[in-house]
């Protein structure tokens, strides 16, 4: 594929997957603006995997200590702080497995992956994403993640299998409605990508495995590290940002998106 779009998809995932500005929005949305083909699954799982590495590095000291909690759930012990964020990130994935999988059996998934869709998605969960943060109280932290939590922040992540609507985005509006601080939201959020994020590449890669050559893995690794780097800038400006800007800077940027997209879908 060419070294431009390759450039253009890795950034475009890196940086958007954990702004909660959708990044399958804005990947459906690059080929009709560019022109150029669709790049394929192949790439799709290597830049999911550039951006998996990078929310491993940049939480690693919760990663590790979710890591150490699966060795103790594994014991039948759910009595340490790494063993309870571990169960809560099972219990936050499987709404999303459950739902991810049936839309793409089914071959859903491929209907609503249509402008006028991301536009009212971009919109209309800008406007949720704004309510929750500017109305709903900043009383807990993130070592207040229970599983009741879990599971709740869970189905509204599973409403980011709808295109547009942004997976960090809508997760990070739970954790706002649930009462989370917005630092300390977002970093909840940012953890429940992991296992999606893994449980959606291996998906996609048991599809993919044998689809390979050497251009296209060189070319898939490119991606996946410009995807990785961009996405650990991506990360580590907004969490800085967190402390002390709101999330409406993003909120304005769907709203105005969305209208464009749906002037775009419905004036053509």
């Amino acid at each position: 594929m060419p070294f431009l779009q390759l450039v253009l998809v890795a950034l475009i995932q890196g940086i958007t997957e954990f702004l909660p500005v959708s990044s399958s929005g804005h990947l459906i949305l690059l080929p009709g603006l560019t022109g150029y083909a669709d790049q394929g699954q192949v790439i799709d799982v290597a830049v999911h995997l550039g951006t998996l590495a990078a929310v491993v590095i940049f939480f690693w000291r919760d990663v590790r200590m979710g890591l150490a909690g699966l060795t103790c759930l594994a014991c039948g012990r759910a009595d340490t702080e790494g063993a309870r964020l571990a169960l809560g990130l099972i219990i936050a994935t499987i709404p999303t497995v459950l739902l991810g999988a049936f839309l793409h059996f089914s071959g859903l998934s491929d209907a609503l992956r249509s402008p006028a869709v991301i536009g009212w998605t971009m919109l209309v969960f800008g406007i949720v994403l704004y309510v929750a943060d500017q109305k709903c109280r900043e009383q807990k932290i993130a070592s207040d993640w229970g599983l009741r939590d879990a599971l709740i922040m869970g189905l509204w992540q599973m409403v980011a299998l709808i295109p547009g609507t942004s997976r960090s985005g809508i997760t990070i509006t739970g954790a706002r409605q649930l009462g989370y601080k917005r630092e300390d939201g977002a970093r909840i959020a940012m953890l429940m990508s992991i296992p999606t994020i893994i449980a959606s590449g291996v998906l996609l890669g048991t599809e993919v495995a044998l689809e390979a050559n050497m251009a296209l893995i060189r070319d898939a690794g490119i991606a996946a590290l410009l995807a990785m780097l961009s996405a650990l800038a991506a990360l580590s400006l907004m969490m800085r940002l967190l402390r002390s800007v709101s999330f409406t800077p993003y909120v304005i940027y769907r709203v105005i998106l969305g209208l464009v997209l749906l002037g775009y879908a419905y004036g053509a």
